[in-house]
């Protein structure tokens, strides 16, 4: 892997700021760029970097795929519009619904979802606006798992021998490329990002795609939202590097009104970690579990079962899918 990895404790992110402003001008000279935010730590730095260097030849776009946090993509707009960065939202959930119909293949999700993003709506994008580039927040993790056949990243393509601009008809700039998640939000705290912005758990790029287990559809998105909700709202205390909820394939036996039942399974996973290249599950107190199955099986239809993942990445990986 070509990429040179700058780490945390020997980051200085006033001057790696400085530095990829000016190689941000200077690569797109006089010209235009498209930037993708989805709120996360990572594009939201590049997003503020893109900005400091190219202001308004900056064009900053959410694309509202359907598979985002409840209120997402209102609450990503509303915060960079008090920072002063405009952002336009992109409705395309009926498309990234199309690509992922009948889809169950991990892999195969992770390429549609890729397809989609980059070929059929930032290729169009690009073309009508007449940018000869896209920034986003690649980071050195989502190239190592890539790279190294753990799990392929859909912000990975150059790194792959992808030409993007023989491909899709844009160059993409990855100021972020060098950094793990722990020195990126060492850049974002030092960009005067708010902390709901810096600190926030990672969140992966094929969004709640990555935390459904077989095809995704806006049914099974709802539910592991809500669950993803509820996780969110318990655990926020808990200074855990990342928690989530995963609903499963299969459904499973249990009891409903003294009668048996099948119904859905959701899965919870907290971690602790630095850099997300391994982690251990967070131990979490019993009482928080029993508060946490409650919640998921009272407010959402359909699932009856919450089971808690305790293995360690490795051989886990943070994210299911």
């Amino acid at each position: 892997m070509e990429v040179q990895e700058i780490k945390v404790d020997s980051l200085d992110a006033k001057s790696f700021i400085k530095e990829k402003i000016s190689e941000i001008a200077g690569i797109v000279g006089n010209g235009s760029a498209i930037n993708a935010l989805s709120g996360g730590v990572d594009s939201s730095a590049v997003t503020m970097l893109g900005h400091r260097a190219l202001g308004e030849r900056l064009k900053t776009l959410f694309v509202d795929n359907g598979i985002m946090r409840h209120g997402e993509p209102q609450r990503v707009v509303s915060l960079f519009g008090e920072l002063g960065v405009p952002v336009e939202i992109v409705d395309a959930k009926e498309q990234f619904f199309d690509a992922l119909k009948g889809v169950t293949d991990p892999e195969e999700k992770r390429e549609a979802i890729t397809r989609v993003f980059y070929k059929e709506i930032f290729g169009e994008l690009v073309k009508k606006s007449e940018a000869k580039y896209l920034l986003q927040g690649t980071n050195y993790t989502d190239v190592e798992e890539t790279v190294a056949g753990i799990k392929r990243q859909h912000n990975i393509l150059e790194q792959l021998g992808i030409d993007t601009q023989k491909q899709y008809g844009y160059k993409v700039i990855e100021p972020l490329v060098q950094l793990r998640k722990s020195g990126v939000r060492e850049v974002a705290k030092a960009l005067g990002l708010p902390e709901e912005l810096y600190s926030r758990p990672p969140f992966p790029g094929p969004a709640l795609a990555a935390r459904v287990i077989g095809e995704v559809t806006p049914g099974r998105i709802e539910i592991v939202r809500e669950a993803t909700r509820i996780v969110e709202e318990e655990l926020s205390n808990t200074g855990a590097f990342q928690y989530l909820a995963i609903l499963h394939q299969d459904k499973v036996t249990g009891i409903k009104e003294g009668k048996r039942d099948y119904g859905l399974q959701i899965e919870v996973r907290c971690w602790e970690s630095k850099d997300a290249k391994e982690g251990s599950p967070t131990r979490l107190p019993y009482d928080v579990l029993e508060k946490l199955a409650a919640r998921i099986t009272n407010e959402i239809a359909g699932v009856i079962s919450v089971t808690y993942n305790i293995t360690k990445k490795p051989p886990s990986t943070i994210e299911a899918i």
